[in-house]
């Protein structure tokens, strides 16, 4: 008989089981103190402890949370609600606006540079690359000012505007790369039956760059969740506000003690992410699954 040759006594063995389980725990941690600060009913931190559940466990936080601003929390007569129903709506629309925008112009652009020669398309594409070598936070200015320009200050499409514009150039390269894997063989069969280069865009090529087009449309989703410059800059008024920008106000300055609350406003925030995520999986891995061409 042949011996095993992994021991589950060995120091090693036992050396890496411990790493995997601080991993774990400094992983988890964060996550099981922010559950148990979201439904604890005080506001402070003070009332949390270091074992991430709480002793008198409350939807306090989460009904003051979605309640509207202008009126009481239920139960209470001296504790308002907050605008963070409008806020997450807000979010996302902007991401849903966002996603099906950057989705349509990247693949289109994308497949553009991969499979048509024009004019200037080489220096078209390493102005694409040197853009990337400089972060966002240069153009503030010049993109307060466009949108003054155009009455998109304090707008949600404002804000859908400068994130679908500011994710063109890494995203187009991202798809070019992509659709040079795809054979062309696959296109050029759609024209032999008739097909127009639009019809076999859609119909073929796309479908053959699905993996590539679900992790574009998680990326730009998520994107505007978590973004807090930009929300910031733009977005004025507090119905126009962002998750993050309404958030971190509860926070932020002296008299902002609502910590449990923030816990419960970003606990909430992991919903559409995890429903999206789960069902982008399983397309996915689906995707992945089959190939492009048949042989």
């Amino acid at each position: 008989m042949k011996q095993d040759r992994t021991n589950s006594h060995s120091p090693v063995t036992v050396f890496l089981t411990i790493i995997l389980i601080i991993q774990l725990v400094v992983v988890l941690y964060p996550i099981a103190f922010t559950i148990g600060a979201a439904f604890t009913k005080s506001n402070s931190l003070a009332a949390t402890s270091i074992v991430p559940f709480p002793r008198n466990p409350s939807l306090f936080q989460f009904r003051r949370l979605l309640t509207p601003a202008n009126e009481f929390v239920k139960g209470t007569t001296d504790v308002l609600g907050t605008n963070y129903v409008h806020w997450y709506l807000n979010t996302l629309q902007i991401a849903c606006m966002n996603t099906v925008l950057t989705v349509l112009l990247c693949s289109t652009v994308g497949y553009i540079f991969s499979r048509f020669t024009f004019p200037f398309r080489k220096t078209v594409m390493a102005s694409m690359i040197i853009l990337q070598m400089f972060p966002s936070f240069i153009g503030m200015i010049a993109t307060y000012v466009i949108l003054w320009k155009i009455n998109g200050l304090n707008t949600l499409w404002g804000l859908v505007l400068v994130y679908a514009a500011g994710s063109l150039p890494f995203n187009s390269w991202l798809m070019k790369g992509y659709f040079d894997t795809v054979p062309k063989e696959l296109a050029e069969a759609a024209y032999i039956d008739g097909a127009s280069p639009f019809k076999a865009f859609i119909r073929v090529v796309l479908p053959a760059a699905k993996p590539q087009l679900v992790f574009l449309a998680l990326t730009s989703f998520t994107g505007p969740w978590m973004d807090f410059i930009f929300p910031r800059l733009v977005l004025r008024s507090d119905d126009k506000k962002t998750l993050a920008v309404g958030l971190y106000e509860m926070i932020s300055g002296r008299a902002a003690d609502n910590f449990t609350m923030f816990a419960a406003g970003a606990l909430l925030v992991a919903v559409p992410f995890t429903v999206l995520f789960m069902l982008g999986q399983k397309a996915l891995i689906q995707s992945l699954a089959g190939t492009g061409g048949k042989e």
